[in-house]
């Protein structure tokens, strides 16, 4: 049997009808006074978008193979991320076999070193190896996880990020993650609030269900570590994000310094096996968050994997629906999923990237058996208007 090569690679940008889901509308959780780095401007405090969260937009990659199978990813790099596709990934994926995903990865990465290494051009790979999983997993008629080496437990269990925690609860998720909503440039009165908002919490969810901070890279390590102490008492098992990702030597102190038991996490930010080696032999955390969809894609992922657990750290990777159930269903240092709760209010489940994708799977009760469907097992929805800005 002959393999397929690739025929064409395309790359899109999705204009309105709301799917761009990185652009939530008013009134969002999301958007709604979370403290970020660029919270030390009082005009910049009350909301992500005022200082830009949502420029970027939404990328779509699409691959088509020779015997007319199309793959996709879907990511975070705009029209940007579609100019370095077009322009320059594309030489390196045309005329290839479906399967050459590692040689393909590797070149795009060592062609890019010269302007890239992390930020948007590691998104946009993301994007291509994303499509690349998914257009071989339609050719072989199984689903991602199978490729990957299959399943290690019969379902995913998962936590929920948002602003809800107490909803999250009841809805059967084993954990909730809250925004940290103040940050150093509030002052006393800003950490008392935080620390108001996580005792309201306790006291609505009990002692054994699992409350986290996501601190969005928004603190330095005295406040980060003030934190961690004060929150002890209200049994906060995790710290996320709380530094600048290139901080490793601040991660490492803070590590060495929170209290027994609670855990530092980190990695949504960070990009390639480089960039995680600093994280875990700099003994920075307990867990790495790496997002498939900006790190590298699964073929990096794999990588980045294996290498925390070799350390003996958790990988749990940053909510990005499909991308990550199929990686963490077969990794056993990936024990839980983290669900990102997408309603305006936290208040029910809907699916991540609704309306771009199709048959996009949502646990029940906290939990989710990976569906069978070939490749990742979604679909782009033909009423989302995507523009295809440059044609190589």
């Amino acid at each position: 049997m002959t393999t397929p090569t690739i025929r064409q690679v395309r790359a899109y940008t999705v204009r309105g009808g709301g799917a761009d889901y990185h652009d939530q509308a008013d009134g969002h959780w999301i958007d709604d006074h979370i403290a970020t780095p660029m919270a030390r401007y009082p005009e910049y405090r009350s909301s992500r978008r005022s200082f830009g969260i949502n420029v970027l937009g939404t990328l779509v990659v699409e691959i088509e193979a020779s015997d007319g199978t199309v793959g996709f990813g879907v990511t975070t790099a705009g029209e940007i991320g579609a100019f370095i596709v077009e322009r320059h990934l594309a030489r390196f994926l045309e005329g290839r076999e479906v399967t050459e995903i590692e040689k393909m990865w590797d070149q795009m990465y060592h062609a890019t070193l010269f302007y890239g290494r992390k930020g948007i051009v590691l998104n946009t790979i993301s994007g291509v190896d994303l499509a690349l999983w998914d257009l071989l997993g339609k050719i072989r008629q199984e689903p991602v996880f199978h490729l990957l080496g299959g399943a290690v437990r019969d379902e995913l269990v998962f936590y929920a990020t948002g602003a809800r925690p107490d909803l999250a609860k009841k809805m059967g998720f084993i954990g909730g993650k809250m925004p940290l909503l103040h940050g150093p440039a509030e002052g006393e009165e800003g950490l008392r609030a935080n620390l108001s908002q996580l005792a309201r919490m306790r006291d609505a969810v009990g002692p054994d269900f699992w409350l986290m901070y996501d601190c969005w890279m928004s603190l330095d390590v005295h406040y980060a570590t003030r934190l961690a102490h004060a929150a002890r008492e209200f049994g906060l098992k995790w710290i996320e994000e709380c530094l600048p990702p290139d901080d490793y030597w601040g991660y490492a102190k803070l590590r060495r310094d929170v209290p027994p038991g609670m855990l530092v996490s980190t990695g949504e930010h960070e990009a390639t096996r480089w960039g995680f080696r600093m994280l875990l032999e700099m003994e920075c955390c307990d867990l790495i968050q790496p997002d498939v969809g900006w790190c590298g894609g699964i073929t990096e992922l794999i990588k980045i994997s294996a290498m925390a657990d070799a350390h003996n750290v958790m990988v749990v990777p940053h909510g990005s629906s499909v991308y990550s159930y199929h990686f963490v269903v077969t990794r056993h240092n990936s024990p839980f999923a983290e669900f990102l709760m997408m309603a305006p209010k936290a208040d029910e489940v809907v699916p991540m990237f609704t309306p771009l994708l199709l048959d996009e799977p949502v646990p029940h009760n906290g939990r989710m058996k990976v569906p069978e469907t070939p490749g990742f097992g979604v679909r782009l929805n033909p009423d989302c208007t995507l523009v295809r800005p440059y044609d190589h």
